[in-house]
């Protein structure tokens, strides 16, 4: 046999095993297991996920091992990034956060849920939240709704009251309707109690923005954050700033600190805030409310579930995470890990409310399902978490630091002009 005959046979042989190494490096995790069930895995952070639910796939499912993999939140986006990315070691199935927009230019990564049946459930589910994991022509879905972040008025029923303020749930959602009804109330507190109406300037911005239909980007990912509904949240913190309604308590401790010692009235935060709540100020208990948020609902945070292309199964994939967010799986992970449904069906069940006594035994979750059932669709880019993290910064400063908010604004711009050159 000729040198270049025995060189070329080489040179195939190397080709076909290089391509043999690059189909294991891109593949799942996930196969079988001696028993011949189907394994697979499933990333997700801490209690994104109900792990009893986690267990009660394989009784659902018995020809299916699911091997869950509970990663750090702060490290989880980053890793799956790099999996993406590099093809190696990715799950089977994943956990995606509020920033599963940002992965839907990456949806040739991820299994078309629709491929698989998925739009003969998406009624079962709020408008607004199945459109984040569908990209922008309708064509993949990339991941199922989980839990939503529906937000609305935190306040200070005896602070209220001390300021001549209506107290009443009912009577605060229509009186403070506004947000220039929120402010001018937010000066009339202050001049009658020694607490601020506003906990921090970054919330009013982003609460702002939430309430909106466009933030940073249009449909077309053109930025749009120099006019439009972002100039009108920063000047609305700005005002707040100015007229001194703010307690800037942009520190974790400072928060705490200052919910359980009066410090603050009142401020719109997201369902899940109502623990955080709890376990901050302990000495309030009794005397918070819930009303609905002044300048219309909003949603902050909430996460999905997708199924990578890696993944040797994508049918048996599908049929475990179409199970696990079903409206009955979804209300029992409320009942015991206060995971807020994205299945509406579910909002009158008797399991969702009760009255909390640690807002005076008000049924809050009530509040929160009509705001749930009112949220703007809202497109956010994929460059959104960087976007925002400018403004947030900028804010921060400003609370803390002073300064001039005009010079402010003009060096966001800049900054995000930089930052989007990239």
């Amino acid at each position: 046999m000729g040198k270049k005959k025995v060189f070329s046979m080489l040179a195939t042989l190397i080709l076909v095993f290089s391509m043999i190494g690059c189909s294991k490096s891109s593949s799942s995790e996930g196969g079988k297991d001696k028993d011949g069930k189907i394994t697979l895995t499933l990333w997700y952070w801490n209690r994104s996920i109900d792990d009893d639910l986690i267990k009660k796939v394989n009784e659902q499912f018995p020809d299916i091992n699911i091997k869950p993999q509970k990663i750090d939140g702060g490290d989880y986006k980053t890793k799956l990034q790099t999996a993406l990315t590099t093809g190696k070691g990715a799950p089977d199935i994943v956990g995606l956060n509020d920033w599963v927009t940002e992965f839907l230019p990456n949806h040739d990564k991820f299994v078309n849920l629709l491929d698989y049946g998925a739009d003969k459930v998406k009624d079962d589910y709020l408008d607004w939240k199945w459109n984040y994991g569908l990209t922008p022509d309708g064509k993949n879905l990339i991941a199922l709704p989980m839990d939503t972040g529906p937000t609305a008025l935190f306040y200070r029923e005896d602070l209220f009251a001390q300021a001549g303020l209506p107290t009443d749930p009912e009577e605060v959602s229509k009186e403070l309707a506004t947000w220039d009804d929120y402010i001018a109330a937010g000066e009339k507190l202050g001049a009658a109690t020694d607490a601020k109406m506003f906990d921090t300037l970054n919330r009013v911005f982003t609460q702002s923005i939430s309430q909106s239909d466009h933030a940073y980007f249009d449909e077309n990912d053109n930025f749009i954050g120099d006019s439009g509904a972002i100039k009108e949240a920063w000047d609305r913190a700005v005002t707040i700033h100015e007229k001194g309604l703010s307690a800037d308590l942009t520190d974790e401790t400072e928060w705490n600190a200052g919910m359980n010692n009066g410090q603050v009235a009142s401020f719109i935060g997201a369902v899940w805030v109502k623990n955080i709540l709890k376990d901050a100020a302990p000495d309030t208990a009794g005397k918070w409310r819930i009303a609905r948020a002044p300048g219309g609902d909003g949603n902050n945070g909430g996460s999905f579930i997708g199924i990578l292309k890696s993944t040797k199964y994508p049918e048996e994939a599908y049929k475990v995470i179409e199970w696990m967010m079903n409206p009955e799986n979804q209300l029992q992970s409320y009942v015991t890990m206060d995971l807020f449904p994205s299945t509406p069906s579910i909002f009158e069940d008797p399991k969702m409310s009760s009255p909390e006594e640690f807002f005076g035994n008000e049924e809050t979750t009530k509040v929160f399902s009509e705001s749930a059932k009112n949220v703007k669709p809202r497109y956010f880019g994929v460059d959104f978490s960087r976007v925002n993290s400018i403004y947030s910064d900028a804010l921060t400063d400003l609370a803390k630091q002073g300064g001039d908010p005009k010079k402010a604004w003009d060096d966001v711009l800049k900054n995000v002009e930089k930052e989007l050159s990239r």
